[in-house]
C-alpha cells in the first residue's frame, strides 16, 4: 500500500515563532468584528500546517506510523475483517503541500476504515431484529454528539457489528445545508449501545494508538472544510459528500507525540477563546445595564431639571457608553421617547393649545369621512384618569388614535395570482416586501392588481401613513403612490393639519410599540386589531411645537447616523488590522 508521502528539508517558515506572536495578538483580535469566531479558525489553520507546535527531532517521524496503520491494514484486509475500497489510491507527492518536518500525508480512505450507516424505511421480515437508538445529522454537531431526541430503529441482529458505534469512532455528516457537510465529531460511548443512521459515515482508527482527537482537529477544520465545500453535491440549496470524496480527502500524518501536542494546545487556546467570548458577553450585559439605567432615567425624568441632571450623567459616560452601534441605537429610541413626552424642546406659553388644534383636526376629519376618503369609525370612549400612561405638559392634550385618523385594515382578493397584472390601468399592489429596511416612505412598488380586485381590498392615498400588521407588526411608513393594501397592513389616514413628521416620530416610538403590543392579538403571529389601534392614547403637542419636536429630531438623528458610520469606520479599521495580522499567519 504505496501511501507514504514524507516532507524534505523543513523551510524556515515552520520555524518561526508563530505562537507567541498569536498570543500576543489575542486581545486584539477578539475584538474586532467576529473576531473570536476569526481566532478559533486560525488556531486550526495554524494547528494542520504544523505551525502551532515546534517540532521535535527526537519524535518518530509519521512516515513510521503512517507504515504501521497501513501494514494494520493490509492485515485486516487479508483476514477479511476489512474490505478494500477500489477508489482508494495513494496521493502523488505534487498533490501535497509543503509539510512540517516528520510529517506525513495520504488519504483517508487508506488509513482509516470508513462506513455507511442504517438506511431507515426497509422493508421486509427481520432474522432476531434488535430496537436501538440512532444518531441523525442533527444530533452530530462539530465536535460534540448532542443526545436529545433520539430515534429508535430496527436491525438485524447479523448487522449489528457493522452499524454499532465503538468509543473513538469519528462521526462525519454527509450534508445538509452547508455548515452540516463534513461535520465531525467523536463518539466517546455516550450509550452503551448505539447506532447510526446512513446520512452519518463512521470512520473508525485501525490502530489502538490512532488519535482521534487529531483527526476530529483536522476534518473541522478550515482547510478540510474548504475540500468538502470543492466536491459537495448541491442541489436546491442543500449539499453533500458521498463516500468516495470523503476516502480521498487528504489526511497530514504527525508524528503521534505531535499529534498529541498539537491537540493539548488547541485544546488550552479554544478555552482561552471561550474565555474572551464569556468576557465579552459579561462587558455586553454589564455595558446594556449601565446604558439601560442611564438611559431609563432619561426617559423618567419628571421635570427639566430632572432631565438636565439626568444628561449630565450620560454625557460624563459618553465615550463608553455609544462604542457600539446598538447603544446609538438605544440612544436614538431615548430621544424619540423623550419627543413624545415632550421633554426634548421647551414649550412656549405663545403656542396655540392642542385642544384648539384637535378641534381643527375633528372638523377636517369629518370632511373626509364625508367625501368617502374614509369610513366613519365607531364612536371610541373619551379617556379616563385611569387612561393616561404619563402627564403632558401644559398646552398638550391627550386622544385616542382614533379620534383625529381614519384607521383601517386592508383587504386581499383570493386567489391574488389571478388579479395580478401587467395592465397600464393596473392598480399598485403595495406589499411589505415594498419597504426598504430602516427607509420611511414607500415610493414604488413590485406588482400591480387589476381594478376588479379593488372592491376586495382598501385604497391608499399619497401622504396616508402605512403600518404593518404582521409578523413584525408597527412599523410605520408613508406611501408616496396612490395603491392598494392587503390585510398585512393598517392604513392610516391623518387629517393635513396634524404635522406628519411628528406622527411618524410617534408611531416610531417605543412608547407606542408597547402599546401596539399590548393591543396586539393572536397566538404565533400576531396581528394588529384595528379597533384596539383607535383606542391607543395619543399624545397630542401644539402645533407649533410638533414642527420644534420634528427639527430637534432630525438633527439628532442626524447626530445618531454620523455616530453610527464612525463606529463602522472604526470597525472596519480594526477588522484590516486584524486581517493583516491573520493572513501572514495562515498563509
Amino acid at each position: 500500500m504505496n501511501a507514504v508521502l514524507t516532507a524534505g528539508e523543513p523551510s524556515a517558515r515552520y520555524l518561526e515563532p508563530l505562537q507567541p506572536t498569536l498570543v500576543r495578538q489575542f486581545d486584539l483580535l477578539a475584538t474586532a468584528p467576529a473576531g473570536v469566531a476569526r481566532l478559533r479558525e486560525l488556531i486550526l489553520t495554524l494547528a494542520v500546517q504544523g505551525k502551532l507546535v515546534p517540532q521535535d527531532s527526537s519524535d518518530e517521524p509519521g512516515s513510521a506510523l503512517l507504515g504501521q496503520i497501513c501494514a494494520e491494514k493490509d492485515r485486516l484486509i487479508a483476514s477479511g475483517q476489512a474490505k478494500r475500497d477500489r477508489s482508494e489510491s495513494a496521493l502523488e507527492v505534487d498533490d501535497a503541500e509543503e509539510l512540517p518536518s516528520g510529517w506525513a500525508v495520504t488519504s483517508l480512505g487508506l488509513v482509516s476504515l470508513i462506513s455507511g450507516g442504517v438506511t431507515l424505511g426497509r422493508k421486509g421480515a427481520l432474522i432476531e431484529p434488535v430496537t436501538l437508538p440512532y444518531l441523525r445529522v442533527a444530533n452530530v454537531q462539530r465536535w460534540r454528539v448532542e443526545m436529545h431526541d433520539l430515534k429508535q430503529v430496527t436491525i438485524a441482529a447479523s448487522e449489528l457489528k457493522r452499524f454499532e458505534l465503538c468509543s473513538g469512532d469519528l462521526l462525519i455528516t454527509e450534508g445538509g445545508d452547508w455548515d452540516k457537510v463534513g461535520r465531525t465529531a467523536i463518539w466517546r460511548g455516550e450509550l452503551a449501545e448505539c447506532l447510526h443512521q446512513n446520512h452519518v459515515f463512521k470512520l473508525r482508527g485501525v490502530l489502538n494508538s490512532w488519535n482521534s482527537e487529531w483527526a476530529q482537529l483536522y476534518l473541522n477544520s478550515p482547510i478540510a472544510r474548504t475540500y468538502f465545500a470543492s466536491c459537495a453535491k448541491q442541489t436546491t440549496n442543500l449539499a453533500s459528500i458521498n463516500m468516495t470524496q470523503l476516502r480521498a480527502c487528504r489526511f497530514p500524518i504527525p508524528p503521534l507525540a505531535e499529534q498529541a501536542r498539537i491537540v493539548a494546545r488547541v485544546d488550552e487556546l479554544m478555552h482561552l477563546c471561550d474565555a474572551l467570548e464569556a468576557k465579552g458577553r459579561l462587558e455586553a450585559a454589564q455595558h446594556a445595564q449601565l446604558l439601560s439605567t442611564l438611559l431609563g432615567a432619561l426617559t423618567d425624568s419628571a421635570s427639566p431639571d430632572e432631565l438636565a441632571a439626568s444628561w449630565q450623567r450620560v454625557a460624563a459616560h459618553f465615550d463608553l457608553l455609544l462604542d457600539r452601534p446598538e447603544a446609538v441605537d438605544a440612544l436614538e429610541q431615548t430621544l424619540l421617547q423623550l419627543a413624545v413626552r415632550g421633554l426634548l424642546v421647551p414649550q412656549d406659553p405663545n403656542d396655540e393649545p392642542a385642544s384648539v388644534l384637535l378641534e381643527r383636526i375633528r372638523a377636517e376629519k369629518n370632511r373626509l369621512i364625508a367625501a368617502g376618503k374614509i369610513k366613519r369609525d365607531e364612536q371610541v370612549a373619551p379617556l379616563a384618569g385611569d387612561d393616561l400612561p404619563f402627564a403632558l405638559p401644559l398646552g398638550w392634550e391627550w386622544v385616542r388614535f382614533g379620534a383625529i385618523a381614519g384607521i383601517e385594515r386592508g383587504g386581499s382578493p383570493r386567489p391574488i395570482q389571478s388579479y395580478l397584472t401587467d395592465a397600464d390601468d393596473g392598480l399598485n399592489w403595495i406589499k411589505i416586501g415594498d419597504t426598504e429596511k430602516g427607509g420611511k416612505y414607500i415610493t414604488a412598488v413590485r406588482e400591480k392588481i387589476r381594478p376588479e380586485g379593488l372592491s376586495k381590498t382598501r385604497r391608499v392615498y399619497p401622504g396616508d401613513f402605512l403600518l404593518t400588521n404582521s409578523m413584525s407588526f408597527g412599523r410605520p411608513y408613508i406611501t408616496q403612490i396612490e395603491g392598494c393594501i392587503h390585510d398585512g397592513w393598517l392604513r392610516i389616514s391623518p387629517p393635513s393639519s396634524l404635522d406628519k413628521d411628528y406622527l411618524y416620530t410617534l408611531l416610531s416610538s417605543a412608547f407606542i410599540r408597547k402599546l401596539f403590543e399590548a393591543a396586539a392579538a393572536g397566538g404565533v403571529v400576531q396581528n394588529l386589531n384595528a379597533e384596539k389601534v383607535r383606542g391607543v392614547p395619543i399624545p397630542l403637542p401644539p402645533a407649533r411645537e410638533q414642527a420644534r419636536i420634528v427639527a430637534c429630531v432630525e438633527e439628532l438623528r442626524r447626530l445618531c447616523t454620523a455616530l453610527r458610520q464612525r463606529l463602522a469606520a472604526g470597525q472596519a479599521t480594526q477588522a484590516h488590522l486584524a486581517e493583516t495580522l491573520v493572513e501572514p499567519a495562515a498563509a
